[in-house]
């Protein structure tokens, strides 16, 4: 099926684990397609999949995924210099925090590219870069990443399904649907009406800070990732002993939660421009193009945008392509484009501050919704 084919890179491979869960073919003159797809998006887009295979833009370009790596490494390093030849005075403890800050955003980028197995041909060359990324440089599990964002990638926006809306309806309602769901049930798990105005003082800053950060030890503990959790130590070895020379025990303590809060905040204004705006509800069982369409917007392409947002302002080729070098997204947009005009998808692409805002919005309508429902007699 088409999301078999999009997420696996070696087909052959995993076809040997599918194997012994094979029951049986269909009958001829059973449907392959169940109802509920539309049987000419997936011609069409299995025809564009071939397209893109034959233009050779699921090939990686090493170069490119070299120089961000580089740059990850030298800002990194600067990080710790500047304190080192300027001090610990407050302007060098900014830049430096800055400095880090921006390293580590962009090394999440980058694990990003390496977990969808975009950076090498051969998987086990991802996995092991995967790994020294966002074990070593960030401190976080390869293995937590992918579990949670292989189900994202799945099941975009599906309620009970994409863990990345898990806040509903616990911090947030989201969605027009389920908002209005929740309004009738008359349920309450916070202030909702508010939540375009909490929204700024609790999840961008304190993501990372607080959830991921027990989230990602508690995965890897429960499930046993040994491996990902002895090479995360390796990272808060590191960075305790090159700070800790450097700053007092408390200094280094509100360098590491300042840092936590900044990259927090610049991930998920990021990753949330093009999800919580789009429509939230449960699984509607589309085909794998629709799903995706339906879930996703862009935002527009400058060479800032691209840095900035780890070129997810591609995201809608990106979640039709998950496997596919970020640097090609351009290239395949057009593409795209033309698939939603023939099947009259609006293909949305905004200015990157309007899209942050629409994350405002729609938590403000949201809340509105759920306020109406609720206080209706």
């Amino acid at each position: 099926q088409d999301a078999f084919v999009a997420f696996h890179v070696d087909k052959v491979l995993v076809s040997k684990y599918l194997k012994s869960l094979q029951i049986g073919e269909l009958a001829p003159d059973q449907p392959s397609i169940e109802p509920t797809k539309n049987e000419i998006m997936v011609k069409d887009f299995r025809e564009l999949h071939d397209t893109v295979e034959k233009m050779g833009l699921l090939e990686p370009n090493q170069l490119f995924f070299f120089l961000h790596l580089a740059h990850i490494l030298l800002l990194d390093s600067a990080a710790w210099l500047i304190l080192f030849y300027f001090g610990t005075s407050l302007i060098p403890f900014v830049v430096s925090l800055l400095v880090l800050t921006i390293s580590q955003v962009q090394a999440s980028w980058l694990q990003h590219d390496l977990g969808h197995l975009s950076v090498f041909r051969k998987t086990k060359w991802n996995h092991l870069l995967h790994k020294f990324v966002m074990c070593h440089l960030i401190g976080a599990s390869a293995k937590w990443w992918s579990l949670l964002h292989s189900q994202h990638h799945a099941k975009p926006n599906c309620f009970h399904k994409d863990p990345d809306i898990d806040m509903h309806p616990f911090l947030f309602t989201l969605g027009t649907k389920l908002s209005v769901e929740l309004g009738i049930k008359k349920k309450k798990y916070m202030p909702y009406n508010h939540q375009h105005k909490y929204f700024f003082i609790t999840l961008p800053p304190l993501l990372f800070p607080t959830y991921f950060h027990c989230h990602t030890f508690y995965i890897a503990y429960t499930k046993r990732y040994w491996v990902d959790l002895a090479c995360m130590m390796t990272f808060y070895i590191r960075f305790f002993y090159t700070y800790g020379s450097l700053l007092e025990i408390k200094s280094v303590l509100a360098y590491y939660f300042i840092f936590r809060m900044l990259e927090s905040s610049w991930f998920v204004w990021v990753s949330q421009m093009n999800h919580i705006p789009m429509d939230i509800y449960y699984d509607k069982n589309l085909d794998w193009a629709s799903t995706q369409l339906q879930a996703t917007c862009n935002v527009e392409q400058s060479l800032f945008n691209d840095w900035f947002t780890g070129h997810l302002n591609f995201q809608i080729e990106h979640h039709l392509f998950p496997t596919m070098p970020r640097h090609n997204y351009w290239k395949v947009a057009p593409l795209v484009k033309s698939l939603c005009a023939k099947h009259g998808i609006e293909y949305q692409c905004k200015p990157l501050l309007t899209a942050f805002a629409d994350i405002v919005h729609s938590l403000k309508n949201s809340g509105e919704l759920w306020l109406d429902a609720y206080l209706h007699k």
